[in-house]
This record gives C-alpha cells, structure tokens and sequence, in this order.
C-alpha cells in the first residue's frame, strides 16, 4: 500500500493510532472482539456463501480480514469471498509485522497477508479478494462500484475520528449495501444509531465485547 502512512506509538504491545490517539484493536483480545462484534453482528459465519461480499471502513493492522478468514476455513464454506477495505491511513509494513505477533494463533494468515502487501493489489489470499481503497472515505466509497453484503463499520471512535461517521457517509454506506445485506460496529453511540436508520437500516443494541456495554448491528430495509 502506498499512501500517507499512519503514525503510532506502542501500548503494551498493542498500535495506537497517533493522529486519534486510539487503538487499532480491543487491549481486552482484539481477536475476540472481531469475531463478537463483527461476525457475530453480521450473523457470520452462518451466513457465508461462494461470493459473498464484505466492505469495512478502517483496514487498520488488518485483523478482521484475518479473522474471517479463519472463520471462513473453520466454517468449511466452498468458493471465494471479496472483502474491500477503505483506509485513509495505512500501516507500515513494519507495524503491521509488530501488531500481528500479537496473534499467533492466526500467523499463517497474517503472513500471507503481509506477503500479499508487499505488491501493489488487489490481493488474492487463500479464498480472499482483498481491495483496499485509500484515501478519504468521504470521497472514495461514493466512487466504488460495489456492493457489500455485510459492513464492518470499524473507523476509530467517533469521538475521535467523527469523518467515518458522518450521516452521508453511512448513507453511502446504506447505498452499497446488498438487499437484505447487513453492517455490525463497536459503537452504540446514539448520532451513529440514528444516522443509520436515517439511511435506511433497522439498528438493534447488542451487548458489547469487553468493557463496553453495547454494540450496534442492522440490516437493510
């Protein structure tokens, strides 16, 4: 990946994004928290099929491709899946090295994604089509062609990072969204909630992973 590089510090091992001085993942298992929130929330794996679509803002260290990819063997499922990633900020490829040995269990994925990054993309990795847009998700997710069936609606806090969380932005979201497609997040904060049904979603509060007492997950329609 090529655009403007993300600046971190390091906290017990885990990146912190220097510009919204926030985590990548959960110091609770970021892992976990990838399966609890946006598997679980999308209804993944059940849902898996040959072509299935996914779309995330926020590729960050690149853990919830990882993942799902781990989910996708585990669940047995046939054929391919495309996962389109938009990302403002990538990490170098030494951050990324550094935030994987966090994950041992998902090391070959992880180094296979690492590999696949050393050349310009798309990627194809084990059953995965990887794109990852850069640039400002305000300009670029009105531009993509795609469709997505679930959304991992992943961009740091909207405390901190307000951009990826804007109603036209989820209204894009909404707008390449496959019919009865879905979208999982992290945050319960009430303006995202409302922004998303605004955009057409019906939004349910689930508990949360860890220390955070709610999530949010929807579907289209």
């Amino acid at each position: 990946m090529q655009g403007q590089q993300a600046e971190v510090a390091w906290s017990g091992g885990v990146p912190v994004a220097a510009r919204f001085d926030d985590p990548y993942f959960s110091l609770q298992g970021g892992a976990a928290e990838t399966a609890h929130v946006f598997l679980a929330g999308n209804d993944l794996p059940r849902r898996f099929a040959p072509g299935f679509a996914i779309a995330e803002t926020g590729f960050g260290t690149g853990l919830n491709l990882l993942v799902t990819l781990r989910a996708w063997a585990e669940a047995g499922t046939p054929g391919t899946f495309s996962f389109t990633s938009f990302e403002a900020f990538p990490l170098a490829p030494e951050d990324l090295a550094r935030a994987h040995a966090a994950f041992p269990e998902l090391a070959e994925e992880a180094s296979a994604l690492r590999a696949a990054l050393a050349s310009p993309g798309p990627w194809q990795i084990g059953p995965a089509r990887l794109t990852v847009i850069e640039g400002d998700a305000r300009r670029t997710l009105p531009a993509w062609a795609g469709r997505a069936d679930a959304w991992f609606l992943d961009g740091f806090s909207p405390a901190k990072n307000p951009e990826l969380w804007e109603p036209a932005l989820l209204a894009e979201v909404a707008r390449h969204t496959a019919p009865g497609g879905s979208f999982a997040t992290y945050t319960a904060a009430g303006h995202v909630r409302r922004a998303l049904e605004e955009a057409g979603f019906t939004v349910t509060r689930r508990p949360g992973f860890g220390r955070k007492r709610h999530m949010s997950s929807g579907w289209l329609g």
